[in-house]
């Protein structure tokens, strides 16, 4: 940045945070550079950018003043929860405001007889289970982050966790939501009831990365807890054969609760973290949690523990009080953190296949492990394909990231060629971008902006995130050759699009 830049930038920060200290307390303010610098990055810590300004109102009426500011000045604005994210989708623009909404972390209500909550998107999303339970209710959705993942957050990625299969991600478990525009115009989205006519625009707000408005409250629905819950787990000597046993217990007619799988990498980690009693000598294990009445758990556990047995497992291991349930899913939880114990960094991604898959890209996946050099610890959703491949690399090797980068964008290429997607959970943020060539063609990629310009002509929401221009996908095909027309992936995604999935 040159010299004459440097100062017109600091003139700016100036000007705008005199601006912003005159309706919201001063303190809430962060222009100074130490101070800024923990806002630079969300959980994907790789992708790091200064903001101009972090500002943290207080009330809904000041998040619409800096947003109508930010927008009579052209000044981008990127919303941001916890900062959990990893995905790059809350990191800061080098010219625009940071607007912080975790100040915004009251549970407005707990409605008991509707099973329902009202609370602001700075609420934790674990918060919401420990204000209902006295009613004997949850909230369904849980992110292994969900001690501090926020609420709005959760919205802005529409999250899921180790029990989506059954329950749901964010978007099936919301009731409304309020926000503010671009323009600081109040909105409600959604109903108070079950349905509401009309376009499903909460369904489109909800994963949409903060591109398109600010969420300013949400009312989730809450689940009564289950009468009775168990997690049966299983270990396996081979990747393949723990894939194959997911797609068998569906085909049973039994839906979990959460079906987890993780392997021999993972499971070491999470072990010395978590002392959860995981069979470290294994390939592979299988966590299959099912809940409901003490007769249905009954059945459907005495099934699912010989359909493992059948299927060659090689321990099998059944929790009988709710410590155990509890230290079993510990461990699952835990393996993020855990991985790190047994590498200097990780990058974690996040694509969704087929449940019928598994065990092909799984076996796909170990070749570019070979060919990278690169371990991979995999943990993920296996009941709904959704996958969460941590690569182990070292940032302080010289080359090192760029090839995990590679090999990270060639597994989410994997995804789409066996019918899946590029991301389940996390979001595409900047991380992802540069795969969505090869999810979408031009023309659907153009809806994507029409969609934008309607919520936010002058593109200064998040922008540069989630969605690429036209250009960077020509760019991005060009210089990829996986994605020439007679590629597998090229057919696989124009099969898809064609048949209208993504």
């Amino acid at each position: 940045m040159t010299q004459v830049n440097t100062v017109a930038r600091e003139a700016q920060r100036r000007e705008l945070a005199e601006r912003f200290r005159a309706f919201i307390e001063p303190e809430y303010v962060i222009s100074d550079d130490e101070t800024l610098h923990p806002y630079e990055c969300d959980g994907l810590s790789m992708y790091c950018e200064m903001p101009l300004l972090v500002v943290l109102p207080g009330t809904v009426e000041q998040v619409q003043q800096v947003l109508k500011i930010c927008h009579q000045q052209a000044v981008p604005v990127v919303a941001r929860g916890a900062g959990t994210g990893l995905c790059a989708g809350a990191m800061p623009h080098a010219e625009g405001v940071v607007l912080s909404m975790a100040r915004f972390d009251r549970i407005v209500e707990i409605d008991a007889e509707s099973r329902a909550a009202r609370v602001e998107p700075g609420v934790r999303n674990l918060a919401i289970s420990e204000a209902a339970a006295e009613f004997g209710l949850y909230y369904g959705p849980d992110p292994s982050s969900q001690i501090a993942c926020t609420i709005g957050g959760n919205v802005a990625e529409n999250s899921g966790g180790v029990h989506c299969l059954k329950y749901g991600l964010t978007v099936h478990n919301l009731l409304s939501i309020d926000l503010l525009t671009v323009e600081g115009e109040k909105l409600t989205l959604g109903s108070q009831g079950l349905d509401s006519c009309g376009m499903d625009l909460m369904a489109l707000m909800t994963g949409s990365e903060g591109l398109l408005g600010v969420v300013t409250e949400v009312r989730v629905k809450l689940l009564p807890k289950p009468e009775v819950a168990q997690v049966v787990m299983a270990g396996f000597d081979s990747v393949q054969a723990a894939g194959d046993a997911v797609g068998r217990i569906i085909a049973e007619g039994i839906i979990p609760g959460g079906l987890e799988m993780m392997d021999s990498h993972a499971i070491v980690a999470a072990e010395a973290f978590a002392k959860a009693g995981y069979p470290v000598d294994a390939e592979a294990l299988l966590l299959c949690e099912v809940d409901g009445t003490e007769e249905e758990v009954h059945e459907h556990i005495e099934a699912v523990e010989s359909l493992f047995r059948n299927l060659g497992a090689t321990s099998v291991r059944t929790s009988h009080s709710e410590e155990e349930r509890a230290l079993l899913w510990k461990g699952r939880k835990s393996a993020f953190p855990a991985v790190g114990r047994i590498s200097p960094d990780y990058y974690c991604m996040d694509g969704t296949i087929p449940r019928g898959k598994l065990a092909q890209v799984l076996t796909e996946m170990q070749k570019m492990s070979n060919e990278y050099g690169l371990r991979v610890a995999n943990v993920f959703h296996a009941g709904d394909g959704n996958l969460h491949p941590l690569i182990l690399f070292d940032a302080n090797t010289p080359g090192e990231f760029e090839k995990t980068e590679e090999f990270g964008g060639r597994i989410l290429e994997l995804c789409v060629e066996v019918g899946g997607c590029i991301t389940g959970e996390h979001g595409v943020g900047i991380e992802k971008i540069r795969q969505m060539p090869v999810q979408f063609n031009d023309r659907e990629v153009g809806q994507f902006h029409h969609i934008k310009d309607a919520f936010d002509p002058q593109g200064t929401l998040n922008p540069g995130k989630g969605v690429p221009t036209l250009r960077q996908c020509q760019e991005y095909r060009s210089l990829n050759p996986r994605l020439e027309p007679n590629s597998s992936v090229a057919a696989q995604t124009h099969s898809h699009q064609e048949k209208g999935h993504g």
